[in-house]
């Protein structure tokens, strides 16, 4: 048995097939003809953005219309016309006399090791794209093809040393029983398509294509990142009871679509999604989602090579809102900085991105590009159900900046006639310690709070979640943590207001009963975690929830925690 990051649920059985890793192999020559080398380069981009487009429909269609999924290859698109790299290329063909595909090699390398000194998920996964783009922009220099997964015999399990998504897109995803790959992590692009595409996937197993033969049956389980290979006839039929098990697990999570969100003593809470476009509004809804807790509204910034527009921007939320049909909206201002780089806001380096210019911060500082985005929402407010939710709150000065900004432009709207939502409510993002700390004040200045737990269990345990030595201190049940999460819902409550989670902790089965006895008023997950949230609360009655909890207050160790809630869940 293999063991690597499963990163996309489900168990899969088939025969392996073997994607070898592919490179271009790149002749190195000075030329005299420059002009011809640009042209061919210029010729190359053309018919890379044409194909790239092609893969994107391709892509869609796969994932239902799911545009966001689709659009990581548009990534690819916004890199090759990034100036800097086209600049690197042709002053590497005009100036070094360098031929075509050895300037894009070169100036490709450049980027990604800039990329990589940022030591975060986010740019490493930028350095996998820029690694997708060499090849393929190669490969149309020097005339070669895709390979092509396009026919598949049933149940392929597809090996390979990393999935990029152009292969994604021209897999026949139909016949795929499962994805390895040596590497790739949980957020990476191969483990964002599984997901949307429902098939098992464990990434990072080590030396995984030379362990494995072409044809030889193989095991994928994605949920405990689990491999084996020409597993035993008993090994193979315990995964194929499995296997049915899960299956119908899955068709019986689908009975709570349109269910209410309730304990099983009757207890209402409020089960909502976390989503980056307004497409994704319509498939939460779909899913089962009660409203939204988390517009990520980052990435209607990330994938352009421009500021979005007022109007592009306010068209985008109030899509959103009229698809919502007067279900909740919490829109999250720009949250940019730590790892997510948007290239032409010309963000500086930083020694330590998740401490420096982020979120509010630099919207405080740009408040241009912030008043833009808050007119916006507040000109989409008069279409449903918006909320305004600020992150990196770190005091009550930032809070109250962020109050005058929005009565500013309300008074503006007011006078020019434009309908709002006068009674809109302003929340804010509880994810750092200070905001923790001083959440009996925060909870008098302003409508709600939102425990963003990806962040507090970073700041608060002083953990780089991207960092892999110290990957093993991060976790959301951590006694620190965990009290902390206790006392801002008790702020918020007694000041009147409601306190929610957004965090992946809100999704955690071991969390669930934790955060019922605490009180939390919403749960905001994944719309794929939707289904299975709901069943978990179902699950559970006040009474068990407290006791639970007062075992686990007792606690002073992360692995008592755990070790006790995950018994407590196999119960």
């Amino acid at each position: 048995m293999l063991r690597g990051i499963g990163t996309s649920k489900g168990i899969g059985i088939g025969k392996a097939l073997i994607i070898h890793k592919c490179k271009n192999a790149v002749s190195r020559a000075k030329i005299n003809d420059t002009e011809a080398e640009v042209d061919k380069f210029n010729e190359a981009v053309e018919k890379f953005i044409q194909e790239t487009n092609e893969l994107v429909d391709k892509l869609s269609q796969k994932l239902n219309g799911d545009d966001k999924n689709a659009l990581v290859l548009k990534n690819q698109e916004y890199l090759i016309r990034d100036p800097e790299f086209t600049s690197g290329v042709i002053s590497a063909i005009t100036n070094d006399k360098l031929n075509a595909e050895a300037a894009v090699e070169d100036t490709c390398e450049m980027l990604k090791n800039i990329f990589l000194s940022f030591n975060n998920d986010t740019m490493t996964q930028r350095v996998a794209d820029i690694e997708d783009m060499k090849q393929r922009l190669i490969a149309i220099m020097q005339g070669q093809k895709h390979i092509d997964l396009t026919k598949l015999s049933d149940n392929t399990v597809i090996i390979a040393d990393e999935i990029h998504p152009s292969m994604t897109a021209n897999m026949d995803t139909e016949h795929i029983a499962g994805i390895i790959s040596e590497k790739g992590g949980d957020t990476s692009h191969a483990s964002i398509l599984a997901r949307a595409l429902e098939i098992p996937a464990v990434l990072s197993v080590k030396d995984i294509c030379s362990k494995i033969a072409e044809g030889e049956e193989v095991i994928v389980d994605g949920a405990y990142g689990e491999v084996f290979v020409n597993p035993t006839p008993i090994t193979l039929k315990i995964y194929n009871k499995k296997k049915k098990a899960y299956d119908e697990r899955v068709k019986e999570l689908k009975k709570y679509i349109d269910k209410q969100t309730v304990t099983r003593d009757g207890r209402k809470v409020m089960l909502a999604a976390n989503i980056g476009n307004a497409d994704e509004a319509a498939k939460a809804v779909k899913a089962g989602a009660e409203g939204i807790g988390l517009f990520r509204t980052e990435f209607l910034f990330m994938n352009k090579q421009a500021l979005p527009t007022e109007e592009e921007q306010y068209n985008e939320y109030k899509k959103a809102a009229v698809v919502l049909d007067g279900r909740q909206l919490t829109i999250r201002t720009l949250d940019i900085g730590g790892d997510k780089d948007i290239p032409y806001m010309g963000l500086t380096k930083e020694l330590n991105p998740f401490l420096g210019y982020r979120a509010i911060r630099f919207c405080l500082d740009r408040v241009d590009i912030f008043t833009t985005q808050l007119r916006a929402v507040l000109r989409a407010s008069a279409y449903g159900n918006i909320r305004i939710m600020i992150p990196m709150i770190t005091s009550v000065t930032e809070v109250q900046a962020v109050k005058k900004i929005i009565n500013g432009i309300c008074r503006d709207l007011d006078k020019k006639d434009i309908k709002y939502d006068k009674d809109i409510k302003i929340g804010v993002m509880i994810e750092t310690p200070a905001a923790a700390i001083m959440a009996d004040v925060l909870a008098h200045e302003v409508d709600f709070f939102s425990i963003g737990t990806n962040d507090l269990t970073q700041y608060t345990l002083a953990v780089d979640r991207g960092n892999e030595n110290v990957a093993y201190l991060y976790s959301a049940l951590n006694p620190a943590v965990i009290r902390s999460i206790k006392h801002i819902i008790e702020c918020a409550h007694n000041a009147g207001i409601e306190a929610g989670m957004c965090g992946e902790a809100a999704a955690d089965e071991r969390m669930i009963p934790l955060l019922l006895n605490f009180g939390l008023d919403e749960f905001s997950v994944t719309v794929s975690r939707v289904l299975e949230t709901r069943k978990e609360i179902a699950s559970w009655s006040s009474k068990e929830v407290k006791e639970i909890t007062e075992n686990v207050m007792n606690y002073s160790e992360e692995k008592e925690v755990s070790n006790y809630l995950s018994d407590c869940i196999a119960k």
